[in-house]
């Protein structure tokens, strides 16, 4: 059995996340808590979205990277002695991060694994084996991927390996961190905001889907799966544990 070590894991997890982060600058007084957080730049073109609705969207995520920041630099001062689960500054503010945060990943992860006019998956890739070993064939991943797409609130259709469940799962993230599960690496990240897609599709969200999911970046994905394979060794928890 191939073994994996400290610095190969969080070299996987860092890779895959969407923005990169590095430590902020600060006093020793300070509780270590800032970070600074580095959005990608994009350029996307394709045939299904027009380009003003997509420059929109990435302008839309590099802000919601500034704001994640500012989030960041207030936690790094606020009052923890007056936290409480009702109504508090620091509450707010941990509200604030989980959101931005959250969204910031995804939105990222969508358009990583987006616009690819040659999209193709092979029946020999491990993307496409371990989808029809989870989901009995991969026509159930599709369907189900589609169903979770609908049925999101504002929010992303997610295939993920949960740990905890030692497979693959499609997973709705409503209003972009609303429902996200724990112990799960995310594969293929799908977002189904409104504003995605109304300027293009109007209500018509299911046409979206299919046009987004004839141009998934398989080649991409793949390296996902690949990455998933390795930490599932890692992420193994059942539950109780």
């Amino acid at each position: 059995m191939s073994t994996i070590n400290e610095r190969e894991i969080i070299k996987v997890i860092n890779e895959t996340l969407g923005i990169e982060g590095k430590k902020a600058k600060r006093s020793a007084s300070v509780l270590a808590e800032a970070y600074v957080l580095e959005p990608k730049k994009y350029s996307i073109q394709t045939d299904v979205l027009s380009q003003k609705a997509l420059n929109a969207n990435i302008e839309d995520f590099q802000n919601t990277v500034k704001v994640a920041n500012e989030v960041s630099a207030k936690l790094d001062t606020a009052d923890r002695s007056a936290a409480n689960a009702k109504d508090s500054e620091y509450r707010e503010l941990k509200c604030a991060e989980s959101h931005n945060l959250s969204n910031a990943f995804l939105t990222s992860s969508h358009f990583d694994n987006i616009a690819d006019p040659t999209s193709k998956v092979l029946m020999d890739s491990l993307a496409y084996m371990r989808l029809a070993r989870d989901f009995g064939t991969f026509e159930n991943w599709q369907r189900d991927f589609i169903a979770t797409a609908m049925s999101a609130r504002n929010g992303f259709a997610v295939t993920v390996y949960s740990g905890s469940l030692n497979r693959y799962i499609n997973v709705m993230v409503d209003e972009s961190s609303i429902g996200a599960m724990m112990n799960c690496f995310p594969v293929i990240c799908l977002c189904v905001k409104e504003q995605f897609y109304y300027r293009d599709y109007l209500n018509d969200r299911k046409s979206y889907i299919f046009a987004m999911m004839k141009e998934l970046r398989w080649s991409l994905i793949e390296k996902r799966f690949k990455k998933a394979d390795k930490l599932s060794k890692i992420l193994s928890s059942p539950l109780g544990d």
